[in-house]
């Protein structure tokens, strides 16, 4: 073979995705000297690429001809076997190299392309109205599902609050004077939710007057979504009214049948409306304070929460009427007033309010039991709603669209005030009953505060969530755990007390409208065998007065004994968890007592355990 025999040799150069614009491709021919060509480039004002056109070449022509012919063939000599010190000499030809044509990124591989910025329209829309209602339609149904697997026999505040309805009823009706002055301990007016659940309770049972209240937290529920999506957005409103929908207090008010749901409801109408009439003229917001008041007279306990909507009055005005915002909240203020006022000195319930709100006993649970059952049953939601009130003050901006940026949104002072007294409103209710040391209706409590403070839940949600559902799971996780807890402790709760229906069965034999009666829980015998008997002939084991036929009085646990010694009872009902240290002392006082025999003992489980039903007959 030839020594100056040339092998072609191919060696391209290697593809550098960082190289500049203007840089050109460079070979080499035969004496060092190069030739540049003009490669692509990006044209940033498309999105694909343009060829440019090839520079000239350099005017010196090529030696070699065949370099010309074929400019891309690089010439190699061969060198001659042997020793190295042999070839040192030899002259050294340099390689021609070739720049190739860059590919597009977006060619060889699919690249996800970037979010747009723009996501939720400003605009309102038909479709996008329409989707939220069937989400919040969705929503309700689950709700709705939640509550209504629940079951047991009425609970003795139940029994208590329906019982009181039917003697209200048939001394509205027929002239019968009431068995018991009702208004003097009730916690709401009788003449209102009870006598309007015993007339569903006349129709339907139980069971309707338990959906009576359904009907209010689901009304309750569509109220929170509207006046959430007014203060931000449909977003907001969906999450906020899915959590709330699966608080315990929810799920459990809403098939319960006392005054709570009602109450709840109306609260959540006149803050509906507060919000709702922010632009109107001021005194369109008087149309607030008839539902506030009637709220007062359903539960009392309601008046700790219309300062909170007196205050939303002016914050919600305040980004459309400035300083005359201030008015506005007057207005609201003198008109709830004069008509709590007018409602106070015109009628009898002042009685009732002293000594079941303001006058109330204070009870012995300490101030860490009051806190755990706290957040127990409301601290995961009020932490969400926590974390969404400092996102708002840090941030404002609700839409996602671009357009939001060039909107004038309230300053971070007003943002700060409206997350605390939504965030605060919810500790109204448990830092009273800390105050009080008493658990009693605190599960029911918790949810009036969390329905103020369920707006900012549903900001935290959404913010947790990200632009454009980027985190949907977090969302879902943080739901999720409300539900479980909801559906945990809603289950335990409707299942503290016993089924009373084999012990209802046992006595209805033995009552009548002339005998005697002492129970664990008077109420609830009284309401399912109301026709038989009437609140007055039951006694309770919770004080008791007792003048024997000598004349001599008792009081407290010697008149339980003394008048059971005496016969006083025609039938006595114990259940050894209403009052278990009475309990006993009734018991022991039955037993060997010939004026008594037992009639039945039924046992029952419940939440806490099992325990039984002592029915004793008097026989002399």
């Amino acid at each position: 073979m030839n020594s100056n025999s040339r092998h072609e040799h191919y060696t391209p150069q290697p593809y550098d995705p960082y190289a500049e614009e203007e840089s050109a491709s460079t070979r080499f021919n035969s004496n060092g000297r190069r030739s540049r060509q003009q490669g692509p480039a990006y044209d940033d004002g498309q999105y694909g690429y343009q060829q440019e056109q090839h520079r000239e070449q350099d005017q010196e022509p090529y030696q070699d001809q065949r370099y010309q012919q074929d400019p891309y063939a690089t010439q190699i000599p061969q060198q001659p076997h042997g020793r190295h010190e042999d070839h040192a000499d030899q002259p050294t030809y340099a390689l021609r190299t070739v720049q190739y044509q860059q590919v597009p990124d977006d060619e060889p591989e699919y690249h996800i392309p970037e979010t747009p910025e723009a996501g939720w329209e400003m605009a309102a829309s038909r479709r996008r109205a329409w989707v939220s209602r069937v989400v919040l339609l969705c929503i309700m149904v689950i709700q709705a599902a939640l509550s209504l697997r629940l079951s047991n026999t009425a609970f003795q505040d139940e029994a208590l609050y329906l019982a009181a309805g039917h003697a209200h009823l048939d001394h509205m009706l027929g002239g019968t004077e009431l068995p018991r002055d009702y208004a003097a301990y009730f916690s709401g007016s009788p003449q209102l939710y009870p006598v309007l659940a015993a007339i569903v309770d006349a129709e339907f049972g139980l069971a309707g007057a338990r959906t009576l209240s359904l009907f209010f937290m689901l009304c309750t529920t569509g109220l929170l979504y509207s006046f959430t999506r007014r203060l931000f957005n449909e977003r907001a409103a969906l999450a906020a009214a899915a959590l709330f929908a699966v608080l315990q207090s929810t799920v459990v008010m809403g098939y319960f049948a006392t005054y709570d749901a009602a109450a709840v409801f109306l609260l959540a109408l006149t803050t509906w409306i507060v919000v709702r009439t922010d632009r109107a003229p001021v005194i369109a917001v008087l149309l607030a304070a008839p539902f506030g008041v009637l709220a007062v007279g359903v539960k009392y306990a309601s008046a700790l929460y219309l300062p909170t909507i007196v205050v939303l009055a002016l914050l919600t005005a305040w980004p459309h009427k400035g300083r005359r915002a201030f008015v506005r909240m007057v207005v609201l203020a003198l008109g709830i007033g004069g008509l709590l006022a007018a409602g106070m000195y015109t009628t009898d319930l002042m009685a009732g309010v002293r000594q079941t709100t303001t006058d109330r006993a204070h009870g012995t649970d300490t101030v860490e039991f009051l806190l755990e059952q706290t957040a127990k049953w409301g601290g995961l939601m009020f932490l969400t709603a926590v974390g969404g009130a400092i996102s708002y003050v840090r941030r404002s901006r609700m839409n996602e669209s671009p357009l939001a940026l060039r909107l004038g949104n309230p300053g971070w002072r007003w943002r700060a005030l409206l997350g605390l007294v939504l965030c605060g409103t919810a500790v109204l209710a448990p830092a009273y009953q800390v105050h009080l040391g008493t658990v009693v209706s605190l599960f029911k409590h918790v949810g009036f505060g969390l329905l103020f403070a369920a707006p900012m839940a549903g900001v935290g949600v959404s913010r947790l969530m990200g632009a454009h559902f980027r985190y949907p799971q977090l969302g879902i996780m943080l739901w999720t755990a409300v539900l479980c807890l909801g559906i945990q402790q809603a289950d335990w709760r409707f299942d503290i007390w016993p089924d009373s229906t084999k012990m209802i069965n046992a006595i209805e034999s033995h009552v009548d409208s002339k005998g005697e009666y002492l129970a664990s829980t008077p109420e609830v015998p009284v309401y399912y065998l109301y026709d038989k008997s009437s609140h007055h002939q039951w006694h309770s084991l919770f004080g008791m007065e007792y003048k024997d036929a000598k004349g001599k009085y008792y009081g407290g646990d010697e008149a339980y004994t003394a008048a059971v010694k005496a016969g006083k009872f025609d039938l006595i009902v114990l259940d050894g968890l209403t009052n278990p240290r009475v309990d006993d002392i009734v018991a022991a006082a039955a037993k060997g007592n010939s004026h008594y025999r037992l009639l039945a003992e039924i046992p029952f489980r419940n939440a806490n355990g099992t325990s039984e039903y002592r029915i004793w007959i008097k026989t002399s």
